[in-house]
């Protein structure tokens, strides 16, 4: 399904809106039944299950004793378990009081159950965001495929080009009389960089068996792959399939040109010319800074637009096996968490800027974004922003799930829980961190460039 086919009926903040609920939503709904779901097979009972706070639009109450809801605001949901006060599962004092002269009914609370059961039924939360994520990167990565390796020529693209003898199932075995490394090889992406910037080059392919050389357009043309959320050329209406063939009035044939371009330009507006299904269009752009992660863990500051480059063709794929998937899946997950811990050492100690925490506006703005651009790209960003959310709520923050385990650590190791008025105070502080962070990264969307 074209999700982006949906956007002129809903218009510009009204789809907005409507998608970042949507994923929200999905996000909120898998952490929170990770709770419940683990509470119930730990003996401890639900009350409530909510999507959303405030006033209950829909509700109803099944086998278990649970009350499925889903409240007029969409912007979390919670499990409400038995002697809880609230949704941050303070300890309701009278309806502790009135079972504590039943051990089975006191044993089906959160508060009166074993240690392990209320860790484990804590810890699902973020473990389902985690699981989300996995499966979903593994689900796109066997539907998509892996590239062949040695580099075969799939589908061809569309290029302002008049030189294209490639074939779909052309083995690429060298370009410009160099033989092409193996993608897995660390000179792969040299070999691409240093070749000559033209128009066309000379290929060395295996078609049927034979050994043919054949000209066709630069391995790695203007052409626009993606195009990044919040950036430059979203701004400008750059499309993902569009080429850009000049900058400022200069014809470029390769995607380092419009790199070098971006990188030399010191923030100064760039004239685009850009070919999108043989019509001519002219943008306007200016490029963001941008603090991207390196290999080495630490960040660099460049000069970006916001696009990423394709080959000339799109390349042929191969299935990956599930096993493969998975550990895909699990990697891409990684990535995701050491780079979110990376980037927030490297806010606080100032090496970034902080603008680059986004709040409620900003998600939104890309959840958006993400939607127009594609089914299969808002649900990848649902993945990583289930990832964000699983790893938010393992900071060790009172009032979020990293805080309730840090208690638990605490009664594991001495024997005794926190007293409840230490609890009352630490929810308390931890509640009012949380309120400052979401109103500092608000503050963020509005203020920063």
């Amino acid at each position: 399904m074209d999700i982006s086919a949906l956007i002129p009926a809903f218009g510009g903040f009204a789809w907005t809106i409507f998608f970042f609920v949507v994923a929200l939503s999905v996000i909120v709904a898998i952490h929170e039944y990770g709770h419940y779901i683990v509470g119930r097979w730990s003996g401890i009972q639900a009350d409530v299950f909510s999507i959303g706070f405030g006033p209950v639009l829909w509700s109803r109450m099944d086998k278990h004793g649970t009350r499925w809801q889903i409240a007029a605001l969409p912007f979390g949901g919670y499990v409400k378990f038995a002697g809880d006060a609230n949704a941050a599962s303070g300890k309701d004092e009278a309806a502790m009081a009135d079972v504590q002269s039943d051990p089975v009914a006191l044993r089906r609370t959160m508060h009166g159950a074993p240690l392990w059961a209320r860790a484990a039924t804590v810890a699902a939360g973020p473990v389902f965001n985690f699981a989300l994520s996995i499966m979903v990167f593994a689900i796109v990565g066997y539907s998509n495929g892996v590239v062949r390796d040695p580099l075969t020529v799939g589908e061809l693209r569309p290029l302002p080009t008049q030189t294209q003898d490639l074939q779909s199932g052309d083995v690429v075995l060298e370009v410009n009389g160099a033989a092409l490394p193996s993608l897995t090889d660390p000179t792969y992406g040299t070999f691409v960089d240093t070749l000559p910037l033209t128009e066309n080059l000379t290929y060395t392919v295996e078609r049927d068996g034979e050994r043919l050389v054949v000209d066709g357009p630069h391995l790695r043309p203007p052409f626009v792959q993606g195009v990044s959320p919040q950036s430059a050329a979203v701004a400008a209406d750059i499309e993902r399939g569009d080429v850009i063939t000049a900058v400022d009035g200069t014809p470029i044939f390769t995607f380092t040109e419009i790199k070098n371009a971006v990188e030399g330009s010191d923030g100064r507006s760039l004239d685009l010319t850009v070919w999108r299904n043989g019509a001519e269009l002219q943008k306007v752009l200016t490029p963001k800074r941008v603090d991207e992660p390196q290999p080495d863990g630490g960040f660099a500051t460049q000069w970006r637009i916001g696009i990423a480059s394709g080959s000339a063709f799109e390349p042929a794929t191969q299935s990956p096996g599930i096993g493969a998937a998975i550990t895909g899946g699990v990697a891409q997950t990684w990535a995701i968490i050491n780079g979110s811990i990376s980037g927030l050492g490297h806010m606080i100690t100032g090496a970034i800027s902080t603008c680059n925490l986004s709040g409620p506006i900003g998600i939104a703005q890309v959840s958006g974004t993400m939607a127009s651009q594609g089914a299969q790209s808002f649900i990848w960003f649902i993945a990583v922003l289930s990832t964000a959310v699983g790893l938010l709520n393992l900071f060790p923050i009172p009032a979020l799930d990293g805080g309730h385990l840090v208690f638990y650590a605490y009664e594991a190791v001495t024997g005794k829980a926190p007293s409840d008025r230490a609890l009352q105070i630490l929810m308390g502080v931890g509640l009012t961190l949380v309120l400052s962070l979401m109103v500092f990264a608000l503050g963020n969307d509005l203020f920063c460039p």
